[in-house]
């Protein structure tokens, strides 16, 4: 990464100064005279580790966005001449790439019926007349998320594990929230008898700002230090992930993507493919849980039952191994058969139930459990009072 490193306790220093008048409220313009020569010198891993002091501070995240915008607005040639990292196709980093590409081009297209609107001397009735094609149009943006989703979910944790300066990230996670946020109140606009040309003019402007400089930020500064720090192995484990998440507005790979296989136990722990952990702690994971879980395997056997704190019926650890048919009353028969016939041809993959019992609604799901074949490997029965959970409205964002 030597490139990228131009006399670090000189400009580096003179840059860190120029971000905190920033972020402080000192005028740009000096500013910029006091430390011109560090400006013009920036590379990508000073913004990275600009960008992480400035978090440091613990000033509002609001404040540290917008001082990282003005900062990035300056910094915009200098990093720009680095160009963008090279990447091997068919790679994890290839297929962000492809993804931005495609963005690009949507929000350019959507820009031309923005043009229009503004364009009238009666933007209002504009906006009403576009209305309908303007939304459909966010509305294929908003698959866009899968790949902030990629980013926060998986590259982002593998870069704070492997580079010190890693809180950037964070600011950049918090505008991807902003994103989501502006496409809510654009189709929520929208989706009114009248649309506000205001509220519109508003929130389309901050949508483009909170999407395409962060295209830039990725492609110019995260990603080529990434290249520099993360191996092959991860960039492949990275690819596997994202089969989950999917992929933006462009075909995922062609290849199907296996795993290697791992050695499931080592020193105690157990890996569960997302995550390793001991028995004692998986116990504790399911009995926290406010839901009875019971699994019966593939051959119509109980092998096994979560022990919540209350439960809703009774179990013991008699059943293991007993067939499911034989632990429920011979009037209910009829029914499990029909529910274990409908997973095993496949034609269900779930089924629920409610009841109203001691004074508690309950409800009761049950899910065909298969393997990564497809092949059916039994039945989990999930039972949850959600007595109060029928009674929620609105929203709570706050801690009481």
């Amino acid at each position: 990464m030597s490139e990228y490193i131009n006399n670090k306790e000189g400009y580096t220093n003179d840059l860190l100064n120029y971000a905190k008048g920033i972020l402080d409220g000192r005028r740009g313009s000096e500013m910029y005279e006091e430390y011109r020569e560090a400006v013009k010198s920036v590379t990508p891993v000073d913004v990275v580790t600009i960008v992480d002091e400035l978090v440091k501070t613990g000033e509002d995240i609001s404040d540290i966005k917008r001082a990282v915008n003005k900062i990035l607005n300056i910094f915009y040639e200098p990093i720009k001449t680095f160009g963008k990292v090279e990447v091997e196709k068919n790679s994890f980093l290839y297929y962000l790439m492809e993804e931005n590409q495609e963005m690009e081009k949507r929000m350019k297209d959507l820009k031309t019926e923005i043009k229009a609107v503004f364009q009238q001397k009666d933007k209002t009735g504009e906006l009403q007349k576009r209305k309908d094609i303007i939304k459909s149009k966010l509305l294929d943006l908003q698959e866009y998320d899968k790949h902030n989703q990629k980013k926060e979910n998986i590259l982002f944790p593998y870069f704070e594990k492997l580079y010190p300066d890693h809180l950037c990230v964070s600011v950049m996670w918090s505008m991807h929230d902003d994103a989501r946020s502006c496409f809510k109140k654009l189709i929520t606009n929208l989706e009114r008898e009248k649309p506000s040309i205001n509220e519109f003019n508003q929130e389309i402007g901050k949508l483009y700002f909170a999407i395409l400089p962060v295209i830039f930020r990725e492609e110019y500064i995260l990603y080529p230090i990434c290249q520099k720090v993360i191996d092959q192995q991860i960039w492949d484990e990275m690819l596997l992930q994202s089969k989950e998440i999917g992929f933006a507005f462009i075909n995922g790979p062609k290849n199907s993507l296996k795993s290697e296989k791992v050695e499931k136990v080592h020193d105690g722990l157990i890996d569960l493919g997302s995550g390793k952990l001991s028995i004692d702690r998986i116990n504790l994971l399911f009995n926290h849980l406010p839901v009875d879980i019971t699994y019966v395997d593939e051959n119509d056997e109980v092998r096994y039952f979560s022990n919540p704190k209350s439960r809703h019926f009774t179990r013991s650890k008699a059943i293991i191994g007993r067939k499911v048919q034989n632990c429920h009353p011979p009037e209910s028969i009829d029914v499990v058969n029909k529910i274990i016939e409908t997973f095993k041809t496949g034609t269900k993959d779930t089924e629920s139930f409610w009841i109203q019992m001691k004074g508690e609604f309950i409800l009761i799901q049950y899910f065909a459990v298969r393997d990564t074949d497809g092949i059916y490997k039994g039945i989990v029965e999930v039972s949850q009072d959600i007595t109060e959970i029928r009674e929620l409205e609105g929203e709570k964002r706050l801690m009481a």
